[in-house]
């Protein structure tokens, strides 16, 4: 039997926007070889300035190319060892341009930083006709010059958490009608704190998470519980409250559907440290929210204030530079607060003017509107942390949020991954995407996605059709 003949490591060439999305990009090539042209460098240095992100992204990159470079005692033109000292994983080498060779076609400009490295990888892979030139770059336009000039190219995966969003975990689960003749042989039922609890075991266990939702949608008495304990094929059900009844309304709130009902039971809970929720524009992520975050620090006293914040991207041209403070300047992102505050104000018939007057300057008194840009180094202690519009952060971003969380405080994440506005950032790369992957079936986090809009008929006819 012929043996196959053992494939060449591949030539990964980035592009500069690879590296400043990511600057552990060159080590996630595994046994490949990365190779940088010196435009990338000469752009790497025109980009460190600065405190925005992409700034600290281009310092990174450096320092981590001078660890890199510094340790190296032979020829550079042999490649690099890209494998670290603490990790070997990376077994592939680092190739800097040292010879100023590149075949840029007349057919493009010759002075712009794209078409230097679309030239760099033509050269490349007429010198390693042998072996697989790939150009990595998270330019769509920069990616099609590559395969018209029939150089091969591919954006920058390793970021992305799914590949299809429609695979995401959305935190509640239908039981099949037959759920119980499968799982309730040798049941147990017992009441703990107004609940009733349910020991089952079956084949449908196993693919269950904590905190997850389950339900059976009887006309008569639908099933909705939650899953506090699992083990092998043994997990705990507990029925949930029903936010949907007046008795149990959230600041004059109630739920108006099943998701927003799953929604309040994870949002009032105290043993949940971090809440994510998902949807599109309407289904009540952010009137929700602010109804449980004002009953736990206003009169259950659990925290000390709301802080809310959320990422300054504008969807149209900016308006420029705003005066006043950092509460000032962030004013005008903040609409949606100001629109859902209206809601809840109003909620209360009996207050008369005078009284809603009141009731509004001691909500305000209590809500803290933070710009992310100060975040770094901060700890929040007894704190309510709503991160609105979430879907508009890098995965790093992410965690410095949510390591800003300190004892006894409550992170809740809103988003629609479908409204993105950050570039380079896509449903499956996005930080909302990430938290809500990597933080599910932890027993201190819950998740759910809202699917049904409780706007109005015009916004919910319009997300459907426009």
């Amino acid at each position: 039997m012929a043996r196959k003949p053992i494939e060449s490591p591949k030539l990964f060439v980035l592009d500069t926007n690879v590296l400043l999305h990511d600057p552990t990009s060159l080590f996630q090539f595994e046994e490949h070889d990365v190779y940088l042209p010196m435009v990338t460098l000469e752009e790497l240095d025109n980009n460190k300035k600065g405190m925005t992100e992409v700034a600290r992204n281009a310092r990174q990159v450096s320092r981590f190319l001078d660890e890199i470079v510094t340790r190296t005692k032979g020829d550079i033109g042999a490649g690099i060892p890209l494998a670290r000292e603490k990790e070997k994983t990376p077994s592939g080498s680092l190739f800097l341009q040292t010879l100023n060779g590149s075949s840029i076609p007349t057919s493009l400009a010759a002075d712009k930083a794209d078409n230097q490295i679309l030239g760099v990888a033509l050269e490349l892979k007429s010198a390693h006709s042998n072996r697989a030139v790939i150009l990595v770059s998270k330019d769509i336009n920069m990616r099609i010059k590559a395969r018209a000039l029939g150089v091969e190219a591919e954006d920058y995966f390793n970021d992305k958490v799914l590949e299809d969003t429609d695979l995401l975990y959305t935190g509640a689960t239908a039981l099949p009608p037959d759920f119980w003749d499968t799982h309730g042989k040798d049941i147990q039922s017992w009441q703990e704190q107004g609940r009733t609890l349910y020991r089952v075991k079956g084949p449908l266990v196993p693919g269950f998470l904590l905190n997850e939702f389950v339900y059976q949608d009887h006309e008569e008495k639908p099933f909705y519980a939650i899953v506090k304990e699992r083990d092998g094929q043994t997990a705990v059900l507990q029925t949930i409250r029903d936010y949907s009844s007046q008795r149990n309304n959230t600041w004059g709130i109630v739920a108006a559907n099943r998701e927003q009902n799953f929604a309040l039971n994870l949002l009032m809970d105290p043993e949940l440290d971090f809440i994510t929720l998902l949807g599109q524009a309407g289904t009540g992520k952010t009137l929700l929210t602010l109804a449980a975050g004002l009953m736990q620090t206003l009169e259950h006293k659990t925290y000390s204030e709301i802080i809310m914040t959320r990422v300054t991207v504008p969807v149209g041209e900016d308006i420029g530079f705003l005066p006043g403070t950092e509460e000032e300047k962030m004013t005008p992102w903040m609409g949606a607060l100001e629109d859902n505050l209206d809601v809840l104000n109003k909620s209360d018939d009996e207050a008369g003017d005078w009284g809603r007057a009141a009731t509004r300057d001691l909500i305000r008194s209590r809500i803290k509107i933070k710009s992310l840009n100060f975040m770094r180094g901060r700890t929040f202690l007894n704190k309510y942390l709503i991160i609105d519009e979430a879907q508009n952060l890098t995965p790093k971003q992410m965690k410095t949020l949510i390591t800003r969380a300190g004892p006894g405080t409550k992170v809740v994440c809103l988003g629609n991954i479908a409204q993105i506005d950050t570039p380079y950032l896509t449903e499956g790369s996005s930080g909302l995407t990430y938290v809500v992957d990597r933080f599910k079936g932890w027993r201190h986090s819950g998740h759910i996605t809202l699917q049904r809009g409780e706007r109005s008929r015009l916004a919910d006819y319009a997300a459907e059709v426009l």
